[in-house]
């Protein structure tokens, strides 16, 4: 068994046995810290992952132990949203002759702190983060099997080197305002994302640029944050169409929350676009369809997920990548926004 170790493992300029040697563990526990398994204790494993990044530890033979897997891992998976980048990366791996598997795990911020212990143990190519960082735990344990990682469309700043795929937020928020003040709309409310992502204060900044730019002074009482759900643009729309002077136009910070403020307009007798223009962002396949059609923001969302996963096979084949990577957004006008009635 342990010369079936050695053909199996390069550790380079240590063995196996050096590694047991130097944690005062056994050759067992030191292959069972690699192969993921969870009855070795948390400070023993510390110290062997410590020791086997130390000495830039990789295996010669990681195509054949690695299952032909693209682990994408969301904190949520009941959007359409969701769908787009799942698409994306079935698309990628699919090419790359990989399946997909799917993780629900944590909050929007990470995942849960038991996920790691699973991804040790499947060994996919690769994982999609579909989160805002990574704690340092898991980023070095992913680093320490060759298990490459890429976020997608990060909610916050992630560390410098943590490689992520996101899209231009600011230039979106700044697009979809100057639409419609250039339609003559004074009175522009928004909905943004949750106040504690990135990607919602990004949108925010940019549609004060727009305002800003067009010599209109931005209103607080004009911005709400959501969280880019139905429930959620209805209920900050229904706050922001009951002011005492009401908005003539409001900028959802995604579709799904745009939708919601359709519904809203209803509720309070407000006809779209007559009444009340609405811009969304995402583009997801339901904008066009809604009633009516959505003028909407395109986050090239599946374009993201294909570059991530494109990211991942390059660092699986230690190929140089572009660590941030940022797709470009525009404006798709349809029929939810015309010029305020006089």
């Amino acid at each position: 068994m342990l010369q079936g170790m050695r053909d199996d493992e390069d550790l380079g300029r240590i063995t196996l046995a050096e590694v047991a040697q130097k944690a005062g563990v056994s050759i067992s526990t030191v292959s069972k810290v690699l192969n993921g398994r969870q009855d070795v204790a948390a400070p023993t494993r510390v110290k062997v992952e410590r020791l086997l990044e130390t000495h830039s530890y990789r295996r010669t033979t990681r195509a054949a132990r690695e299952a032909p897997l693209i682990e994408l891992v969301f904190h949520e998976l009941d959007s359409i949203w969701a769908m787009e980048l799942i698409r994306g990366v079935e698309n990628v791996a699919k090419a790359h002759r990989a399946s997909v598997v799917l993780t629900e795990s944590g909050t929007r911020h990470a995942p849960a702190p038991d996920w790691i212990e699973g991804v040790m143990q499947r060994r996919p190519r690769g994982v999609v983060l579909v989160f805002s960082a990574l704690p340092a735990e898991v980023k070095q344990r992913l680093q320490s099997r060759s298990i490459p990682f890429v976020i997608v469309d990060p909610a916050g700043d992630p560390d410098p080197d943590v490689p992520s795929v996101g899209s231009a937020n600011w230039t979106g928020g700044r697009v979809a305002t100057r639409h419609l003040v250039e339609l003559g709309h004074r009175r522009i409310g928004i909905i943004t994302g949750p106040d504690d992502m990135l990607c919602s204060h990004a949108r925010l900044d940019g549609y004060r640029s727009a305002l800003g730019m067009a010599g209109i002074e931005a209103d607080p009482a004009l911005v709400r944050y959501g969280d880019f759900h139905v429930e959620g643009g209805f209920e900050r729309a229904l706050e922001l169409l009951d002011l005492p002077e009401p908005p003539t136009a409001i900028f959802a910070g995604s579709d799904l929350q745009a939708l919601g403020v359709l519904e809203a307009a209803r509720v309070r007798g407000l006809r779209v676009p007559q009444d009340l223009s609405v811009v969304g962002y995402d583009d997801v396949p339901v904008a066009r369809w809604s009633s009516p059609a959505l003028t909407t923001v395109h986050q090239p969302l599946r374009e993201m997920a294909e570059e991530a996963v494109q990211m991942i096979m390059r660092l699986r084949d230690q190929e140089p990548v572009t660590t941030r990577l940022e797709l470009a957004t525009s404006l798709v006008v349809r029929k939810s926004t015309a010029a305020p009635a006089s």
